[in-house]
């Protein structure tokens, strides 16, 4: 049996014809939707837990016997420089000891800032300590002790003037303890409030516009990092206990502790979640959704600055909240209708 000849392919164009033409195309598809995740806090939940851990003993021990040979070994080689100069030449052995001993004076001056630096940090920490115990125990002369103590650390803020002034006005007309920390909460540190808040909010814009609107890498990053910093460290300015370099990681660690132990750095990712990756502003740009993202967790870092630093405890006046806070910062930079969301 012989096989069939195969049939010759059809040489030309072959035309389809088709009766309707198709419901979707690529003009009217929906666009692709953007499945890369936004920033989430995590990253910053373990930055503030790495921060706060409290190094072993061994490591303490390590980097007390480093800092005494490194200043060993450098107090003897300047000595020993210094005097090999000298008998070579008098007059340059001279000029180089008397180098040295200016820059030890100036070692010696940024020591003595330090120090007053954690001691002004210190006054605070007590202050609100004694704060918190009075009104735990209803202590009206605790209260007191508090309140002149207050009194005499912002002794030289000019800005505060007509609030010290009311609060001795009205001190006498107040019998508990919680109304007279309530009444120099309002006079006292209201102003001191505003500030902070307003640092705070300028803090969280600028992280939202460098993350929104600065394509480079690790730009975000390094602005969140500055940015928070120099938060903190005006925070604690504006509150009295202005810091030196030491002083500011000090504050700094304090702020973190404070996240870590409330669960601040965890709480609250939904509404930063329906802030940015919900809203229309995530769906028009990524990266706009992150500056969201980042601006928020700035704000958050600012909110627990201001509870760190403030010498009172919040009890009459009112606390500042996240999601407050990134509105009236993003006003203005991003649509109200979108930031609200």
């Amino acid at each position: 049996m012989t096989e069939a000849p195969a049939p010759k392919p059809r040489k030309g164009p072959v035309m389809i014809e088709i009766d309707e033409a198709p419901a979707f195309t690529p003009s009217t598809a929906d666009p692709v939707p953007d499945l890369a995740p936004l920033a989430r806090p995590a990253a910053m939940e373990r930055m503030a837990v790495l921060a706060t851990r409290r190094p072993s003993a061994l490591a303490r021990w390590f980097w007390r016997l480093f800092a005494a040979l490194f200043t060993f070994v450098i107090s003897f080689a300047a000595y020993d420089f210094i005097l090999r100069l000298t008998e070579r030449n008098a007059i340059l052995g001279y000029v180089a000891l008397a180098l040295t001993g200016a820059f030890v004076v100036v070692l010696a001056a940024i020591a003595v800032k330090e120090l007053a630096a954690f001691a002004r940090l210190k006054r605070i920490d007590t202050l609100h300590r004694a704060a918190a115990e009075a009104a735990t125990r209803h202590d009206l002369q605790g209260a007191k002790a508090v309140t002149d103590r207050l009194l005499t650390l912002y002794a030289h803020r000019p800005e505060i003037n007509w609030g010290k002034d009311r609060f001795n006005e009205r001190k006498g007309e107040v019998f508990d303890a919680d109304g007279l920390l309530g009444l120099a909460e309002v006079e006292l540190l209201a102003p001191l409030d505003a500030a902070a808040r307003r640092e705070v909010e300028a803090a969280a814009r600028q992280v939202a516009t460098v993350t929104a609107l600065v394509p480079l890498a690790l730009a975000d990053v390094f602005a969140a990092l500055t940015s928070n910093l120099r938060m903190i460290r005006r925070i604690a300015e504006i509150y009295g206990g202005r810091s030196g370099t030491l002083g500011s990681w000090r504050v700094t660690k304090s702020v973190l502790t404070h996240l870590v132990a409330t669960g601040a750095v965890a709480v609250g990712d939904d509404l930063i979640g329906t802030m940015a990756g919900g809203g229309v502003l995530s769906k028009v740009s990524r990266r706009f959704g992150e500056g969201v993202v980042n601006g928020a967790l700035t704000a958050r870092v600012g909110v627990a600055a201001i509870e760190v630093c403030r010498p009172l405890p919040f009890t009459k006046g009112t606390k500042p909240s996240v999601s407050g806070t990134v509105k009236r910062a993003l006003t203005g930079l991003f649509d109200k209708g979108q930031t609200s969301e």
